[in-house]
């Protein structure tokens, strides 16, 4: 009995060794390495430098870095908010059956697993001023990516739009599981559709928008592919967000450790805002408790 239990034990780390391995050398190490890369100064050819505090001190005395804070604050909430009210909103008509849906479903789905690639040719081509598609069917000639007041704006119009799909299967998995008996209920006491919604519909869902909640804060905070496809930062830094601020140090200006300092004050914001939405669940979140 206990050979049999000893084979099924090294039978189980031997298959979770692969996994245990690509998460020590890819994510443990990296992590490790940059934290003490944030206190160096480093150029990725000559010799590491300790430089104490003075990355850190470097950033937070720079009116750039607080631009770039404030653009991230700005393109991490709109998304969140947007990237839930809408999804939510979709998902509560598709699961009244209305006709069409497996096909609406699959239509606002497909955004999110198409390459980053593919969406940012796409949108540039939308938003192009001369020959975009906003300029010659609803004839806005504005210069969306190249103007400072708009190119936030569309950039969150396409982050939301490939969010939406997937934020709405999660909601309507979600719904699936609510008996219809409580909507029925609410019916007969004479709810209005938007009633039924607010006091039925969302205190059911609340763990499920609170989980929404959470992971597209944190998708938010980290987004990289959609600024370097389609802004570069741009127009005068009007797009910059701290992950490409962390991408141009380390790899236009060689600034490991300006990156690596940078990488972790992003670390420190993202812990605390999560930490902060968990700390507030049982407000947020109906019939919660630890």
């Amino acid at each position: 009995m206990d050979k049999l239990v000893n084979n099924q034990k090294f039978a189980a780390w031997l298959f979770i060794l692969p996994a245990l391995v690509g998460t020590l050398v890819f994510i443990v190490i990296p992590v490790i390495c940059s934290f003490g890369l944030s206190f160096a100064k480093w150029d990725l050819i000559n010799d590491i430098e300790f430089a104490g505090l003075e990355n850190y001190r470097e950033i937070f005395t720079e009116p750039l870095f607080f631009k770039i804070l404030l653009n991230t604050l700005v393109f991490a909430l709109s998304t969140s908010v947007l990237g839930i009210i809408i999804p939510l909103i979709l998902a509560c008509i598709l699961n009244s059956k209305i006709r069409g849906g497996e096909f609406f479903k699959t239509a606002y789905f497909l955004p999110f697993i198409t390459p980053m690639i593919v969406i940012g040719i796409i949108w540039e081509w939308i938003f192009d001023p001369n020959i975009g598609l906003l300029a010659n069917v609803l004839n806005l000639h504005i210069n969306w990516l190249y103007d400072t007041h708009f190119a936030m704006p569309a950039l969150i119009i396409v982050s939301v739009w490939k969010l939406i799909g997937y934020n709405m299967i999660i909601f309507l998995a979600s719904l699936g599981g609510i008996s219809n008996s409580l909507f029925e209920a609410a019916k007969i006491d004479g709810a209005n559709a938007f009633q039924t919604f607010k006091n039925v519909t969302v205190p059911l869902l609340s763990p499920t928008i609170f989980f929404v909640v959470i992971i597209t804060a944190i998708s938010s905070f980290q987004v990289f592919d959609l600024i370097y496809l389609m802004t570069q930062g741009g127009p005068l830094d009007s797009t910059n967000v701290l992950v490409y601020a962390i991408y141009k140090n380390a790899f236009e200006y060689f600034n490991v450790g300006k990156a690596s300092a940078i990488a972790y004050v992003l670390f420190v914001i993202i812990l605390v805002l999560t930490l902060l939405q968990w700390n507030f669940r049982k407000k947020l979140v109906y019939n919660e408790t630890d």
